[in-house]
């Protein structure tokens, strides 16, 4: 089972930008699709972003699309979040988490391992 840990959660202005980083353990990262999902306050977790086994199939949440960007690293086991004109609405908690099922990219039960998390606030 692959084992994640976030990073590069801060405190940033609007319009700001943050790059989120996801070091995972194992040897089948490179063979494993990998997710970022965020959960706010009060709210359930949901699907931002999704990247296949090159960085060739990315998928997004629409309301990141154009302003985020997945990213990996396969020689350093390591996804990225690349987050750009940020706004107070994606102030939460970000995961990653590991690909272990077939299915709908943008449901958690598709997915078999979750980091810690890290948090993001962006103030107005």
């Amino acid at each position: 089972q692959v084992q994640l840990v976030e990073s590069g959660g801060d405190l940033v202005q609007a319009g700001g930008s943050l790059r989120l980083s996801c070091a995972a353990s194992g040897r089948t990262f490179s063979m494993t699709p990998m997710g970022w999902f965020r959960q706010a306050p009060g709210k359930e977790r949901e699907f931002v972003a999704h990247i296949g086994l090159s960085d060739g199939s990315t998928y997004y949440a629409d309301s990141v699309k154009g302003r985020f960007t997945i990213s990996r690293d396969n020689a350093k086991n390591t996804v990225y979040l690349q987050m750009n004109s940020l706004k107070p609405e994606d102030t939460a908690v970000y995961y990653c988490a590991a690909r272990r099922f077939g299915g709908d990219y943008k449901a958690n039960y598709t997915y078999g391992s979750w980091g810690q998390g890290t948090q993001v606030t962006v103030s107005s």
